[in-house]
């Protein structure tokens, strides 16, 4: 997969990268390749630092529907990361406003984040940043909106039971990583993609901000491309531009 190259090459370009990761079905994929590459092509991670976008409010990282155990199970232990190094939100902390700060802090103390993974929900979000958040919002709580909580309701055995809140990176924190790989697949992502990437800029879909980013890549199959207007241009784009020649 793509993303798991592009992610790769950066990581033997600069084996104390700083990735930020996002969690989500469409990421299984790009974990799963990522540990067969450590397996078996020797990919190293013992120097990067990662950086989770999110977490759950209320929910201990021993939670079996918590981010930090999904991104346990599917890469920190299948790879060579010291767990040290490893930072997610603490959902758990008595206060979540220094929780944030202290957030924002570890990734400053890193030199920022060189990588960051993204998904797209149903609702425009990058991150947890639901609609209306602000394009230069930092790490914070946020309410989960209803399309939010329908989407992930299916993790928790029903809407009732998922979280209300999570503290997620703020769309401005995402803006200032050096670089920004979306992934997004499936038809039911062709309708957000094509206003993520061809609409207005616009509180609304957070995702659209990442128009504003210097070098950001979406990646994206053809279900998820079917409501591109220019898709047969963005396909000329990868077929001759050179930066895009040892993927192809």
């Amino acid at each position: 997969m793509l993303v798991a190259r592009l992610i790769e090459k950066a990581l033997r370009a600069n084996p104390s990268l700083v990735l930020g990761l996002a969690t989500g079905r469409t990421m299984e994929a790009v974990y799963r390749i990522l540990v067969r590459m450590h397996r078996e092509q020797n990919l190293d991670f013992s120097l990067c630092r990662t950086f989770n976008l999110d977490e759950y409010v209320g929910l201990a990282a021993d939670d079996a529907r918590s981010y930090r155990h999904y991104m346990n199970q599917r890469l920190f232990n299948q790879v060579n990361l010291d767990p040290r190094s490893t930072h997610l939100p603490d959902g758990m902390a008595v206060n979540l406003e220094a929780e944030s700060k202290a957030y924002e802090e570890k990734i400053k103390r890193c030199g920022g984040i060189d990588l960051q993974l993204l998904g797209l929900g149903q609702a425009g979000h990058i991150g947890f940043n639901e609609p209306l958040s602000a394009l230069h919002s930092r790490t914070r709580v946020k309410a989960l909106s209803p399309v939010t909580i329908e989407q992930n309701a299916q993790f928790f055995g029903g809407a009732q039971n998922v979280p209300r809140r999570a503290v997620t990176m703020g769309v401005g924190t995402i803006l200032e990583c050096n670089r920004c790989v979306l992934l997004a697949t499936g038809v039911s992502k062709a309708e957000v993609i094509a206003k993520a990437v061809e609409g207005p800029i616009t509180s609304m879909i957070s995702a659209t901000a990442l128009q504003l980013h210097a070098r950001c890549t979406v990646v994206v199959d053809e279900a998820a491309a079917s409501k591109l207007q220019a898709a047969d241009y963005y396909r000329w784009i990868f077929a001759n531009e050179p930066e895009w020649e040892e993927f192809r």
